[in-house]
């Protein structure tokens, strides 16, 4: 389908600002973690301290929620109009947009002066800038514009195609966004009702344990936002760049239907050491955090069993011989296959946070950014830059500047993310604290610090793959483009083994039935917690500031 330029060009500038905004938050976690195990010095202690913790804010605001947000907004542009064949409003792109990017630049303000150093997770009674929650809002305010626009397109096309199946990739973009937009619902009121006017000054107290309860509402739901375009791109790109097919499409259709179920009522199980939630609640939200396991399982199945086909399409024999026909040197699939391989730990991992027991071990320790580095730090954020390549090439016709540049930063973060991973959670079952700028402490033994060291040579590895990426895809976006007139995209989603056909239950392609299940579980999971929080919990009168001189803003 011809995409005009317009959308070519609104869609890399989604890429860019999340690309330049990834660029700037990994530099500052090079910063972290060679902090942390002593071997870079900000300075005094108390300018030192200030900027890592400001440093620490900017890391994870950036990286989750600006270059994933502006990323995936963009990606799912492209795929809605080529799975589609019809154009999004244009009006609505352009609002969107701007929206975002008004929301980031009042963000970002607010950080970069230090008046938002709140961390990630900006938990009340830590107050930032109003300015901090006002540009929040309006970055999930832009998503949702591009939600609505996304909607109104599939239904004009289904006005257009009474009867026919929605293609599969739009399934995928569908339960993206439903995610999405079911999660932000929570921190929504959080910062609308609660954050905002406290900031201001119109109300003089907050609940601290409401503000968390629905900030996880959206803070792990938040994680499956990231994960479902990198399943998108492993289901229906990845066979085809191995030279195979996907295995089963119904199976597709019907795990991203699951996660729009099981990915929304499992925030709870962050909060496993706050008082004033029931255990049973906790338990329940357990529960439901193992069943999002199951669509990744299917995953593996049905990847791995296209993978095997396209192996075995290029003359591999035997148990594995499949294995060594696999294109390992092929840019894009080096960038697919490495995040895949690492989300297997990521999800391993994950298994240990969500267990009600065994969480109290690694609750608040370096276990968790050693696990989240490898679900969206790897199998979403690799899976996207590659994504970047692909783009420029079939938007602009320009392929990367070096592939073996390519090729090689997608290795080596792999080998980086695991080493520092590793030392990461191995810091985390010692009971070495999270975010704390460790650097000061005079109270870690040689183990620890050891240990701290093998994060930081991970770290550097991390940091030295994505600056080969850096400079590659700068060099790649200001080449001269290798075709010289792109007039169709193609994205080159793959055929599949085992296909949909007009026998397929038709509740399968009703998006409606599932959200309606997945508000039901929300209203009943989170029914409850709410009353606990209401009924056990209380406000407090003044907001903390780190680093104002008697610590309370009056």
């Amino acid at each position: 389908m011809k995409i005009e330029k317009y959308l070519r060009n609104i869609t890399f500038w989604h890429m860019m600002i999340g690309i330049l905004s990834l660029a700037t938050g990994v530099t500052f976690g090079l910063f972290q973690v060679l902090a942390r195990a002593g071997i870079y010095k900000y300075g005094s202690f108390t300018y030192g301290t200030k900027i890592y913790y400001q440093g620490l804010t900017l890391h994870g605001v950036l990286n989750a929620i600006v270059f994933t947000t502006f990323f995936i907004v963009g990606f799912l542009y492209i795929v809605t109009e080529v799975s589609l064949k019809r154009k999004l409003n244009r009006g609505l792109v352009h609002l969107s947009f701007w929206t975002m990017v008004v929301g980031t630049l009042l963000a970002a303000w607010a950080i970069l002066t230090n008046k938002a150093t709140v961390l990630y997770t900006f938990y009340p009674p830590l107050q930032a800038h109003p300015a901090f929650y006002i540009g929040a809002t309006l970055l999930i305010v832009g998503s949702w514009i591009a939600i609505l626009n996304t909607v109104i397109t599939h239904l004009k096309w289904r006005n257009e195609n009474p009867g026919k199946l929605t293609p599969p990739p739009m399934v995928a973009v569908h339960a993206t966004y439903a995610v999405w937009f079911l999660a932000t619902i929570g921190v929504a009121v959080e910062v609308l009702f609660f954050l905002i006017p406290w900031s201001l000054g119109l109300v003089k107290s907050i609940n601290p344990e409401l503000a968390r309860t629905l900030f996880w509402w959206f803070g792990h739901p938040l994680v499956y936002f990231w994960l479902l375009p990198a399943y998108l791109s492993w289901y229906f790109l990845l066979p085809r760049i191995a030279g195979g097919k996907l295995y089963s499409e119904p199976m597709a259709r019907v795990v991203f239907l699951m996660f729009i179920l099981f990915s929304l009522p499992v925030g709870t199980h962050h909060q496993f050491s706050d008082p004033g939630i029931s255990s049973t609640w906790k338990a329940v939200q357990a529960f439901l955090t193992f069943m999002v396991a199951v669509p990744s399982l299917l995953t593996a199945f049905n990847l791995a069993a296209s993978l095997e086909y396209a192996g075995r399409v290029r003359g591999g024999n035997g148990l594995f011989g499949w294995i060594k026909k696999l294109p390992w040197g092929d840019y894009r699939f080096a960038g697919m296959i490495g995040p895949m391989i690492v989300f297997i730990f990521g999800g391993i991992s994950g298994i240990v946070n969500a267990s009600y027991n065994v969480n109290q071990v690694v609750h608040n320790t370096s276990w968790i950014p050693g696990h989240f580095h490898l679900t969206v730090g790897t199998a979403s954020a690799m899976t996207f830059l590659t994504l970047s390549y692909i783009l420029m090439e079939k938007l602009f016709g320009k392929r990367p500047w070096s592939k073996k540049l390519a090729t090689w930063h997608a290795y080596l973060w792999v080998v980086g993310v695991l080493i520092f991973s590793w030392g990461m959670m191995q810091l985390g079952r010692a009971g070495i604290p999270r975010r704390t700028h460790l650097g000061l402490s005079p109270y870690m033994n040689l183990e620890e610090k050891i240990l701290m060291g093998i994060s930081a040579v991970g770290g550097v590895l991390m940091f030295t793959s994505f600056l080969i990426y850096f400079i590659n895809f700068l060099a790649t976006v200001f080449k001269k483009p290798d075709v010289a007139n792109v007039e169709e995209v193609d994205l080159e989603f793959t055929d599949a083994y085992h296909r949909e056909n007009e026998n397929l239950p038709r509740y399968l392609d009703n998006f409606t039935i599932w959200i309606a299940i997945a508000v039901f579980l929300l209203i009943v999971t989170y029914g409850p917690i709410f009353y606990d929080v209401f009924r056990s919990t209380y406000a407090v009168p003044n907001a903390f500031s780190p680093f104002n001189p008697l610590n309370l803003i009056k």
